[in-house]
């Protein structure tokens, strides 16, 4: 398990097929009531008719702009005093930018090392070919010695087209801040809808190596429903609903082989090469 300072990241686009990623560390934003700490200048990294910004109303009617971008979180100090834990816990939320990869790289670099973070965690989902009966199968990898041998994992060996998490897990390991990398495979064929049972993987995922617990009983319900849409969808067409079970058997099958890391690593590798060389081109 990680000790001290824990950066968690997650980006909306590319490196997040039906928001599961960002949709786990959007549950923890609000559990800890977290606050921004940190922000990059949007107009230095997006292209606004990429990522649009969003036009909100207040509580009081009045109308307001979100504008893409990356924050750096931490927990209120009210939640901090309650659980002084979560002092150690920082969240890096955005959407993928559109430009100058770089130096956006730095300056979330600067804010990493100016908060001291001893240990990065990146989050990441895929489509593939995977029930949505079944718990969301997640694969960890690294490129640190001492987490792979803490974890017993393999160094990732794909090449190919990569998303910002690879960029800023680049650009952390090369000033020695080890990064955990976590991916999680989610069905394809119901890649249109925001994904709650796929974040509660990853937030038991996040309790199984981090020192911090995260509560998933608002997702649980909306997973819940989630599943049961989807289930609705299947028994009103028997094409669907004969692949599903395919995909149960495959899955089940593979669980009762206990599959070895290897496996998964494959599989990941695989989808990776598959998939288009474009930012936009997303889950």
């Amino acid at each position: 398990m990680l000790s001290g300072r824990i950066l968690v990241v997650a980006f909306e686009g590319w490196n997040d097929a039906t928001e599961a990623a960002s949709g786990a560390v959007k549950a923890i934003a609000e559990q800890i009531q977290a606050m921004t700490i940190d922000a990059v200048d949007p107009e230095d990294y997006y292209d606004f008719q990429f990522s649009r910004p969003m036009l909100e109303l207040d509580e009081d009617g009045n109308r307001t702009l979100s504008w893409p971008g990356t924050e750096l979180m931490q927990a209120s100090k009210e939640q901090i005093a309650k659980i002084p834990a979560l002092d150690d816990l920082y969240l890096l939320i955005g959407t993928e930018p559109s430009r100058r990869w770089l130096s956006f790289a730095g300056e979330v670099l600067e804010m990493v090392q100016d908060r001291e973070i001893d240990y990065v965690i990146m989050l990441g989902a895929m489509l593939a070919d995977v029930p949505h009966t079944r718990p969301m199968q997640v694969f960890r990898s690294s490129q640190n010695p001492a987490l792979r041998e803490l974890f017993d994992l393999e160094p990732s060996r794909y090449e190919g087209p990569v998303g910002i998490l690879t960029v800023l897990s680049q650009a952390f390991e090369a000033e020695g801040i080890p990064v955990l990398s976590l991916w999680g495979s989610v069905p394809h064929y119901v890649h249109n809808t925001s994904n709650p049972k796929a974040a509660i993987s990853f937030l038991s995922e996040l309790t199984s190596v981090t020192p911090f617990a995260f509560d998933s009983d608002t997702l649980t319900e909306l997973a819940f429903e989630w599943e049961r849409s989807i289930d609705e969808m299947a028994e009103s067409d028997e094409e669907m609903a004969a692949y599903v079970t395919q995909l149960e058997t495959s899955r089940d099958e593979l669980d009762s082989q206990q599959a070895s890391g290897d496996a998964l690593a494959k599989e990941f590798e695989r989808y990776l090469r598959q998939r288009p060389d474009s930012p936009g081109d997303q889950g």
